[in-house]
Formats: C-alpha cells, sequence, structure tokens
C-alpha cells in the first residue's frame, strides 16, 4: 500500500539537500507537494525535479522564523490543497562556535529558525494534519541533538529542543487519540551544503570547518537519507537515525552515559583543526 499516493505533503528548507530529496521521493509516489525555503533559486530547481516526475506542486519564499508568515502560510496551502496530510519540519542552518566567543544574537539566530521554526510548522499546521484523519508531522533533530559536540552550544541546544518537543508531541497525540503519527529525525554526516553555509564565531576558520566537514564528517547522500527518513514515515516510527556513525554514536552515549562527553571533547581537540 502507496501511504504517500495523493497526500499533501509540506517541506520546509525545500531548495537544496534533504528537503529537496525528500520533495523527489515523495514525487515518485505520488505525493502532492507544498514546498518552501528562503532561497528561491534552490526551491526553483527542487519544484523543476519534482515536477518533471509528475507531482503537483506548489512552491512559496518562506523564512519558517517568522511566525505570522508562517500562519498565514499554512493558510494558504490548506486553501489551495483542501487539506494537508504530512508536514515535514526541515529547514535549518549551523552555526561553529565556543560559547565563549558567541555573542547571543548567533545563539538567538539559530534558535529561531533551526527551534522555533520547528514549533511554528508545527503549530501551524496541527489543526490541519488533525482534521486530515490520516496525519504525521516529522521534525527534523540532527545526531547533535542526541549526543553533544564542543563548539555546537547553539546548534545543540536547538536540536536538543526539537527532539524533546517532538517526543512530549507524540505522547500528546496518543493521549487526545488523534489520528496523527509524529517521528523525530536525527540525520548524522549527510553530503548538504550546511556546513558551507554556517556561519562561525569571530576568529573561527568559516571554510576549515567547511572542508573539514566535507571531507571527513559528510558520508551519505541527500537521497539516502530521504529514503530512510520515508521508509520510517511508512512504518510509523516514532524515531529515525540516519546513518551508520550516527546510530554507533547513539548507543556509545546510552552504554557509558556522560562519559562520552570526555572522549568526543578529546577527539575534537586532537582531530578537528577547525574546533581550535
Amino acid at each position: 500500500m502507496n501511504r504517500f499516493e495523493g497526500k499533501v505533503a509540506v517541506i520546509t528548507g525545500a531548495g537544496s539537500g534533504i528537503g529537496r530529496a525528500l520533495a523527489v521521493n515523495l514525487a515518485t509516489k505520488g505525493a502532492r507537494l507544498a514546498l518552501s525555503d528562503i532561497d528561491t533559486e534552490g526551491l526553483a530547481e527542487t519544484v523543476r525535479q519534482a515536477e518533471a516526475l509528475g507531482a503537483t506542486v506548489k512552491s512559496d519564499r518562506l523564512n519558517v522564523a517568522e511566525r505570522e508568515a508562517v500562519l498565514a502560510y499554512a493558510d494558504v496551502v490548506v486553501t489551495h490543497f483542501g487539506e494537508v496530510h504530512q508536514v515535514y519540519n526541515n529547514a535549518g542552518i549551523a552555526y561553529n562556535g565556543d560559547l565563549e566567543k558567541s555573542e547571543f544574537k548567533d545563539i538567538e539566530r539559530v534558535m529561531d529558525v533551526d527551534f522555533w521554526g520547528v514549533v511554528n510548522g508545527t503549530k501551524a499546521f496541527l489543526p490541519h494534519v488533525i482534521a486530515s484523519g490520516d496525519g504525521h508531522i516529522i521534525n527534523i533533530s540532527s545526531l547533535f541533538g542526541l549526543i553533544a559536540v564542543p563548539g555546537q552550544n547553539a546548534y545543540n541546544a536547538a536540536k536538543f529542543a526539537v527532539r524533546g518537543f517532538t517526543e512530549a508531541l507524540r505522547q500528546e497525540m496518543l493521549v487526545a487519540k488523534h489520528p496523527v503519527k509524529v517521528t523525530c529525525v536525527h540525520p548524522g554526516g549527510i553530503k548538504t551544503a550546511v556546513a558551507r553555509n554556517a556561519t562561525v564565531a569571530d576568529g573561527q576558520n568559516a571554510q576549515g570547518f567547511a572542508e573539514f566537514f566535507d571531507k571527513h564528517m559528510a558520508l551519505h547522500t541527500p537521497e539516502m537519507a530521504a529514503e530512510t527518513i520515508v521508509n520510517a514515515v511508512a512504518k510509523g516510527r516514532a524515531r529515525v537515525v540516519v546513518g551508520w556513525e550516527a546510530k554507533a554514536l547513539d548507543v556509545l552515549a546510552r552504554i557509558i552515559g556522560p562519559a562520552y562527553q570526555r572522549i568526543i571533547a578529546t577527539a575534537v581537540s586532537k582531530f578537528f583543526p577547525w574546533a581550535k
């Protein structure tokens, strides 16, 4: 049974990376797509690819950090399609910088997009997803929503928050007996532009961080991530961890507890030149 045929799927951050791969994957399965991104050029290319596969697509420029815009966008999408079944809160940004070197505005920017963007999208679409009778909320956290890493305090905070928010939402849907499944996604190293587009604290090497990530940490394609996520959605899974390295680090942290923090701190100081 194709759980996606004819379903309306909303994907934020659809202009590149996992968002684009999700759009293309769902297009092959017959979903109708509401795609958004702040990058209109990238979004247009995603639309072109999805429409080439026969998908019905609505595209809009959207900054998920702007709450009123997201609320209005939800109304526009529902008016256009008549219903919404699935929401993939995927839009996100990266930032690298120790707390000592970071400004409040740096942390706030990450939280506004990576956490509040998820909250805004979930809150705006939840009534419509419930009303669909066959709904699903999919929130993209990160491996860094399972373990913490030096230099990623803002990103860790946002992604851990997404995890807690999403897991609580799933329980609320179960308690209320609403026809809505909820999935939290924790990708590991995916070959996207997120590191190249990341901002960094003053005095840190942005290019070095991006090059190190692309060469040593980006292990999987966005298409692999999208396929893993879509399969998990089809099965109604509560959590999906993407990538063998993400699964291994998650298991390590579960087994040894807080001791993982010293191991990672030692590894970062020894092997990650961009962190110094």
